[in-house]
């Protein structure tokens, strides 16, 4: 097996792309397919200062990596979510792999907040990944606010979005469906915009990256994910894909095209923000979801 470029050994195949690659070019491809993610969907610009939503993953740290490789303005900012080990275990990954790469970051801590995951899904009675969900979404905005950010970056994937959609199709969820872009833009003065440069990536390329630059993270799942749907969803793509080459790549960008053509022809169309009565974060409701969620647990 030969690169397509080089000719030398190749080390990957990249069927949907139809070409073997060597690691020197591999390595080249993958930033070119991060750099062609921000280029295109006009992500973020040098001068921007980007907070990295890093979890300890293969994902978000490949990402962190590869906007410094970039030469992008980049900080991390962990969530410790409260998960037992399972959260120790990745707060020390970030830690370091940011010393590692003199990489700078933040840490926020929902022990010391009050509001671990387990505590709250349990007094709250709501599955734990909606609550993981929507607190980390409320500090990613919260941080970014606070601290200056102009965009909040995640390591979300191909396979993230594409198995995400078929889910939300599935269920007809409209109001979900009409987020499920690379990029959402700033609404309002305090909600930033939220981008996700490794869209054109899978989660085997990812891994295939992180194992060749020997960028070490956290390989257990987390513990409450466990029976997730979205699991489901993957396997489904999986299979699919394994049979018919590219699926997730045009199931998910073809949408996206439409979407955004959708978006195009009715920009007259204003939502309007208000302030939460609670925390004074913006939101569409008197009361954001992340202070409904802490309300509705300490009921």
């Amino acid at each position: 097996m030969k690169c397509k470029i080089c000719k030398e050994k190749a080390i990957i195949k990249l069927k949907r792309h139809n070409i073997k690659l060597c690691k020197e070019h591999f390595n080249d491809f993958f930033l070119k397919q991060v750099d062609r993610a921000i280029k295109e969907y006009k992500m973020f610009k040098k001068e921007d200062k980007i907070m990295v939503c890093v979890s300890g993953g293969k994902d978000s740290l490949v990402l962190w990596y590869v906007l410094k490789k970039l030469g992008y303005n980049s900080v991390g900012m962990y969530i410790n979510l409260g998960i037992s080990e399972y959260s120790e275990n990745s707060k020390k990954k970030v830690i370091e792999f940011a010393k590692r790469f003199d990489l700078q970051y933040k840490i926020v801590d929902l022990v010391e907040l009050g509001y671990p995951i387990p505590k709250v899904a349990k007094e709250s009675r709501r599955a734990e990944c909606s609550v993981c969900g929507i607190i980390k979404r409320y500090y990613f905005n919260k941080v970014a606010f606070d601290e200056g950010f102009d965009v909040v970056a995640t390591g979300h994937n191909l396979d993230d979005e594409a198995s995400r959609l078929l889910g939300n199709i599935l269920h007809w969820n409209e109001e979900y469906l009409k987020k499920q872009l690379p990029v959402l833009p700033a609404e309002g003065n305090m909600l930033k915009k939220k981008v996700k440069p490794l869209i054109r990536l899978t989660e085997k390329e990812i891994a295939s990256y992180a194992f060749l630059n020997r960028i070490d993270y956290i390989i257990d799942e987390c513990p409450l994910s466990e029976g997730a749907t979205s699991l489901v969803y993957k396997d489904a793509l999986n299979l699919i894909e394994e049979n018919i080459v590219g699926t997730k790549q045009f199931f998910y960008f073809q949408y996206v095209k439409k979407l955004l053509k959708e978006i195009k022809q009715s920009q007259s169309e204003k939502r309007y923000l208000k302030k939460c009565k609670i925390c004074g974060m913006e939101s569409f409701h008197d009361i954001c979801s992340f202070c409904r969620l802490v309300k509705d647990e300490k009921q």
